[in-house]
């Protein structure tokens, strides 16, 4: 067999392997013999079918898969055994001119084309500069955390007189053009939250109401324009609330009021633990710390996104992508021209940065080892379950759930490539200059929109 490479540029190579009778016939008849042992034909004993008769009913399908089979160790062995970084997969160059008796003495040609990786070099160091921003809690944030969390564990009541941030339970009624009833219009009795409405005016408009009370309400505008919560308030699908043009009847059924629960040892036990905290100075420090972990969190993703956005920028070098536009097309056949040209830069994007994170770990000798992706697992799992249940899971417990949920083949190279990631951008951090700057919350909320 003869197996040869002729370079089309920096980055396209096309790979011709030559194949003789001597080189698949072996594989061929050790499979015809194999099916003749399993083979089931009326007229002959189980595991007695004689070879010639299984190459005379079979013979071309089980030449063509060994033949398949045979060229696709022979090209990724040579590509393993080449060192040849490439992108995608090898693509067969269809040749019309050539055609195969399948007969078994034929010699075969096989075209492949092969998208290369570049050659690149990294170079980060002091001189590069990217920002790291320390969150601070303002006092706007705070108070309203805590207000948040005092409502979560007050009461209910019904006050007379509805007030900023009250929840109407209201009748909803569709309105004609001329402000009376739609007939067999949309009518929908649910609670509306003060706090949701985004049109100012429309929210001054339901302060003050009592049971009983009126008001004609632009739902679309009440709602900014959003077709989810309009849906959501009517019982529709979003499709018709998108296109609702209608004034609503919102006829007011009860006012309800969730008060704050006040700051005492029961509140500060059911919220901490027993005895965690005593005090509101307790409390507020407790609920402050919260905040500047979630913003630690908020700082580390910004970090990260502009880390890697400054890697994409900075390193420079290009990609066959014509070969990977070909190659897109080929395994996803259901890929619409259209969707290929609107995707295909943040693809080329992604495949950058994997190559860039590729070099950075292979250059600096940088492994990942199974205890780390165990860890990240485990942390990951952790996070999830702490959204259903602010109790930790035991550790033996959850160090089985990450056993069971690496199993997945699919679930570890997924964690695997966020320890990657994360590899990555500590070493970039490691050498670049990180500007720390101070910047409030409510700032940097504006910051990343």
């Amino acid at each position: 067999m003869n197996i040869s490479k002729e370079n089309i540029d920096k980055l396209n190579a096309v790979v011709t392997i030559n194949m003789n009778p001597e080189d698949y016939q072996p594989r061929v008849d050790k499979a015809i013999k194999d099916h003749a042992k399993k083979a089931k034909i009326p007229g002959f004993r189980p595991g007695m079918v004689p070879p010639a008769h299984i190459k005379k009913m079979y013979g071309k399908s089980i030449l063509v898969d060994e033949v398949n089979n045979l060229l696709s160790d022979t090209l990724n062995n040579y590509l393993t055994e080449q060192k040849l970084e490439v992108l995608g997969q090898p693509l067969p160059k269809v040749d019309d001119k050539k055609e195969y008796n399948w007969d078994f003495a034929d010699n075969f040609e096989f075209n492949y084309e092969v998208g290369l990786a570049p050659e690149f070099t990294i170079d980060f160091s002091s001189k590069d500069k990217i920002t790291q921003y320390e969150i601070k809690v303002d006092d706007e944030t705070l108070a309203a955390r805590i207000k948040n969390i005092r409502r979560s564990y007050g009461k209910m009541t019904n006050p007379d007189v509805s007030a900023d941030d009250d929840v109407l339970y209201a009748e909803l009624t569709q309105l004609s053009p001329d402000g009376s009833v739609f007939e067999d219009g949309i009518s929908n009795t649910t609670s509306v939250r003060l706090d949701q409405i985004k049109d100012e005016k429309i929210k001054k408009s339901l302060i003050g109401l009592k049971k009983e009370d009126e008001v004609t309400l632009d739902i679309q505008k009440a709602f900014g324009n959003e077709a989810a919560k309009v849906a959501a308030i009517l019982n529709i699908d979003e499709d018709t609330a998108a296109d609702l043009k209608s004034n609503f009847r919102l006829k007011v059924k009860n006012v309800n009021r969730l008060e704050e629960g006040d700051l005492n040892q029961e509140f500060f036990d059911k919220l901490f633990g027993e005895g965690v905290v005593t005090d509101e100075a307790g409390f507020v420090a407790k609920i402050t710390e919260e905040i500047e972990t979630m913003m630690s969190q908020d700082s580390e993703r910004k970090l990260q996104n502009d880390i890697y956005n400054y890697s994409i920028e900075k390193v420079q070098f290009e990609l066959p992508d014509e070969f990977l536009k070909r190659w897109l097309r080929a395994t996803n056949e259901k890929l619409t021209e259209e969707e290929l040209q609107g995707g295909y830069k943040d693809f080329a994007q992604n495949l950058k940065w994997t190559l860039i994170e590729n070099k950075i770990l292979k250059d600096n000798n940088i492994e990942i080892k199974y205890e780390e992706v165990f860890a990240a697992a485990k942390q990951s799992l952790d996070q999830q379950f702490r959204m259903y249940s602010p109790q930790p899971i035991a550790e033996e417990q959850l160090s089985q759930y990450a056993v069971q949920y690496l199993q997945n083949k699919e679930n570890a190279n997924k964690v695997f490539d966020e320890v990657k990631a994360l590899k990555s951008l500590d070493y970039i951090k490691s050498v670049v200059t990180l500007d720390k700057k101070e910047i409030f919350y409510n700032d940097f909320k504006e910051l990343v929109k």
